[in-house]
């Protein structure tokens, strides 16, 4: 996860723990470069999804695909904040 240290959303990392379900959810279309968020279920944002997967998970998402979240790792400011919140996505299709 990237972005979790800016607007007090590293807060939200003592929500969560392993395992617990978060939102995988598409920026609108029309912005330049869109990327994917990731929520608590709550809808407070965590992060994004790093720009390499954002690359291709945005326009699946786009054409109706779907994603599902869960925490793998959370960890303090121990360590990067790149690492802090490790998440799986796993992609659907239909409503699966």
């Amino acid at each position: 996860m990237h972005g979790t240290v800016f607007g007090e959303r590293s807060r939200h990392l003592d929500a969560l723990k392993r395992g617990d379900p978060v939102v995988v959810l598409p920026d609108p279309p029309g912005e330049p470069e869109p990327g994917v968020w990731v929520h608590l279920p709550t809808g407070e944002p965590v992060g994004h999804l790093p720009p390499e997967i954002a690359r291709w998970l945005w326009p699946w998402l786009a054409r109706g695909g779907t994603a599902v979240g869960r925490a793998l790792a959370v960890h303090g400011s121990e360590v990067p904040s790149w690492r802090r919140l490790v998440v799986e996505v796993d992609c659907r299709t239909g409503t699966g």
